[in-house]
């Protein structure tokens, strides 16, 4: 009955039928095609003499096998993060040498613009390896002519020296052009250092604020020693731009008579000096050399947010080049001085537009763990309805451990503190718990 009626349909009207068929086999064929294709592209993302080497191929995460099937080759663009510190501190580290023989970065296809000597730009695409990581998994290009070695920029990509990596990523910034509210630009240095007896702290941070594109900035040099019970001494000072010396190569801060400075060995050798505020009279100096222990670093990360009018109303960048250091040498007020020898010492760097901005953060170490927490909560937003997870970053002597994202950080307010006439409740404890994987981690 129903090919009867499908015959008498065609009969009924032939170059219709035909038009449907014709069209219905195309589309067949084109997705035949489509999938042929798919599978060959499939089949050679897993021959590894065809994608560089190796046994494993690390792809962006989001890249969409079946969306590679079907011809949406353009996720093939995607990058990989932090490629140098994943590089660093996962597949060439020390935790996984007896995992990983070998391992190479690489670049496939990238979509580049050339612009020659007369002002012409044309589209090119560019592939980029390091010479002796390729050749390590087995894929070295065939060399017909000249050499192929690697060059002072693979070495520092893959294994930079301690100043290099430093100044890689604490170097300072200047707010792009995108940036709203840019007087309320700033950036800092912050160093903080333990007394040996583990009572006392010295907070040192080299502000700078303003917008650093015009005339309208400046630095504050802030210096606070605070003791176990509570006792508090604020030193400071203020600085003009012309005082002030900064660069968005390195690391190096030039703030007027104090300073900071990478050495060639990778430690920083702060220099600062103030007089103490509200009228206190006393001078303090401090000369500490801070030495970042191996591998105990966070590479960044930079957050924005668009504001009105499209402009990007709050940026925030943050690293912490030191996660894990000691500190050597003296801390003087008036003639009474500290010595420091391997104090505890932690150094960060901070960066964005601070406008209505606040954040949890703190960072602790417990035997070979230290861990970083915190966030951010932008200006203008109502924290109370969408609260952020905070991020834990977590290392141990042999670099990154591992990263877990709490949602919840619970506070006991069990202390009370006088501020001024008012009596304050703060917390005299704090806890968190997270899983990833098989990994648990509980903070109290």
């Amino acid at each position: 009955m129903i090919g009867q009626l499908a015959f008498r349909n065609i009969a009924y009207r032939p170059w219709r039928s035909l038009l449907l068929f014709v069209g219905y086999g195309i589309g067949v064929a084109v997705m035949i095609v489509l999938l042929s294709i798919g599978e060959a592209m499939l089949s050679q993302a897993r021959n590894e003499k065809l994608v560089g080497g190796g046994t494993i191929t690390v792809l962006p995460e989001g890249l969409d096998i079946e969306v590679m099937k079907t011809g949406g080759i353009g996720g093939l663009f995607f990058s990989i993060d932090h490629a140098p510190f994943l590089y660093r501190q996962v597949f060439a580290s020390p935790r996984y040498r007896a995992e990983i023989e070998a391992v190479a970065p690489q670049i496939e296809g990238r979509l580049l613009y050339a612009r020659t000597a007369d002002g012409r730009e044309y589209p090119v695409h560019a592939t980029g390896e390091i010479p002796s990581a390729t050749r390590s998994v087995g894929a070295a290009a065939e060399i017909v002519a000249g050499k192929w070695e690697n060059d002072h920029g693979d070495r520092r990509w893959s294994a930079p020296s301690p100043p290099e990596l430093i100044n890689e990523i604490d170097h300072f910034h200047l707010p792009s052009d995108s940036v709203a509210n840019r007087d309320t630009w700033a950036e800092w240095h912050y160093f903080n250092v333990l007394s040996p007896d583990q009572k006392r702290w010295a907070f040192i941070s080299f502000i700078i604020g303003g917008d650093v594109t015009g005339t309208k900035w400046g630095g504050k040099l802030a210096i606070t020693l605070r003791e176990q019970n509570g006792a508090t001494r604020r030193f400071g000072a203020t600085l003009d731009r012309s005082r002030i010396r900064f660069s968005t190569a390195d690391a190096n801060l030039v703030f007027g008579d104090s300073r900071v400075t990478v050495l060639p060995d990778g430690d920083y050798d702060v220099r600062a000096s103030a007089r103490e505020e509200n009228g206190g009279g006393s001078r303090l100096s401090v000369h500490l050399r801070v030495r970042p222990a191996p591998y105990a670093y966070f590479p960044g990360i930079s957050m924005s947010s668009g504001g009105g009018g499209g402009g990007g109303g709050f940026v925030s960048g943050y690293t912490v080049p030191a996660l894990r250091a000691s500190a050597m040498g003296t801390l003087c007020v008036d003639a009474k001085c500290e010595q420091f020898i391997d104090a505890q010492a932690y150094h960060d760097h901070n960066w964005g537009v601070w406008r209505g901005v606040t954040w949890d953060w703190g960072a602790s170490r417990a035997g070979q763990y230290t861990l970083l927490y915190g966030r951010v909560y932008p200006g203008g937003g109502d924290s109370a309805v969408s609260i952020p997870p905070a991020l834990v970053y977590l290392i141990d002597s042999l670099g990154f451990r591992a990263v877990f994202r709490p949602k919840v950080i619970s506070y006991d307010d069990g202390r009370t503190l006088r501020v001024g006439s008012a009596q304050i409740r703060v917390p005299s404890h704090a806890s968190f718990e997270d899983a990833h994987g098989n990994d648990t981690l509980r903070v109290d």
